[in-house]
């Protein structure tokens, strides 16, 4: 930090928050132009840049002195990644913009927690610095340790995947009296199924333009956060998983059929508490493509369209989700009358209760 700036006073100059806070996260202050740091890491200037901008960082100047040690070490581990084979180039940019948009979203709301602790017309410089040296360390040590968390977690679901799909694979080859590794394995080498077998569904709540019009904005701030909560709960409980909020909605998958039929009657129940927000579920089993974080695929507009179509306190699904849960005794299942909406002229969906 630097030794020349008076640290006991004030700060009237909101650069000067800015230079201390950039200098505390960053460790130093700016020394390095963007054609240094990609000449020291043996990068084109062209392919820097775009990195920079894909992590959602404004435009520098190639000229202009921006960046700090931090930053060029960040663009050599990049390099390594691909290096190693980690990351090919396909895959390069995707990245870059998912851990940037990520973190944009997770700074932006941890930024507003710290300006409730901050008054810069009251506080010195030097108790600004001692906060925010007292918050980071902490901060940064729990991401990294939910980050490793949920790495755990993600890479037993794919090692667990892989094992059921080579058992498959095996009893297939078994009963049709082919070896393994031979053509027309389930799961062979060469596939050209993209992705897996998996539950989607959406949990959106009833009437929310409506509420957000009449309610306060930290009322509505407490609804959504209830209702994200709770629901985060819920999902977990019944071993799903929730791949991001959308407002009002959430969009969460499951790795069984039984995990998302109980995961929305839990929900739907849920919603006639007099303290939760009223919901309408929507379900759709089938082959989706899990990337970067997000899930796609037909599946995923069909749990969607299910969702704007089922009434409030209700769940439906789709036909293929019928049919898996067809023989679960704990479940009810009702054909409903085809309806036709946006992308489905025929759409078929079935009401699911608890029997």
């Amino acid at each position: 930090m630097s030794a020349e700036r008076d640290l006991d006073r004030p700060a009237r100059d909101r650069s000067e928050l800015v230079d201390l806070l950039e200098e505390h996260l960053l460790g130093e202050a700016p020394s390095l132009t963007g054609a240094q740091v990609a000449d020291e890491v043996g990068l084109d200037l062209d392919v820097a840049r775009e990195r920079w901008r894909s992590l959602g960082f404004p435009a520098v100047g190639d000229d202009v002195v921006a960046f700090t040690r931090a930053d060029l070490e960040a663009l050599r581990r990049t390099e390594e990644l691909i290096g190693l084979g980690v990351v090919d180039g396909e895959d390069q940019h995707a990245l870059v913009r998912s851990l940037g948009r990520s973190f944009a979203r997770l700074a932006e709301w941890q930024m507003g927690l710290l300006a409730r602790a901050v008054d810069p017309e009251r506080m010195t410089l030097a108790e600004m610095a001692a906060l925010v040296e007292q918050v980071t360390p902490s901060v940064d040590a729990l991401q990294s340790y939910v980050w490793r968390r949920h790495t755990l977690l993600a890479a037993s679901r794919m090692v667990l995947a892989q094992e059921a799909a080579h058992e498959t694979a095996q009893e297939s080859g078994q009963e049709s009296g082919q070896g393994s590794g031979r053509e027309g394995d389930a799961g062979a080498p060469g596939d050209d199924v993209e992705g897996t077998v998996t539950g989607v569904g959406f949990a959106d709540i009833v009437g929310y333009t409506k509420q957000s019009r009449s309610l306060s904005r930290r009322e509505l701030a407490r609804l959504v956060d209830h209702f994200e909560g709770r629901a985060l709960e819920i999902v977990t409980e019944h071993e799903g998983r929730i791949i991001k909020t959308i407002g009002d909605e959430i969009m969460l998958v499951a790795d069984t059929p039984g995990a998302l039929a109980r995961i929305g009657l839990a929900l739907v129940a849920e919603g006639e508490r007099d303290d939760f927000p009223d919901l309408r579920v929507g379900l759709a089993w089938g082959p989706a493509l899990a990337r970067l974080g997000d899930v796609l695929g037909p599946v995923v507009n069909l749990a969607a369209r299910l969702t704007s179509t089922a009434r409030p306190g209700t769940v439906l699904i789709d036909r293929a989700l019928a049919e898996q849960l067809d023989d679960d005794p704990e479940v009810s299942l009702r054909r409903i009358g085809r309806t036709s909406v946006r992308g489905y002229r025929r759409l078929e969906p079935w009401r699911l209760k608890w029997r």
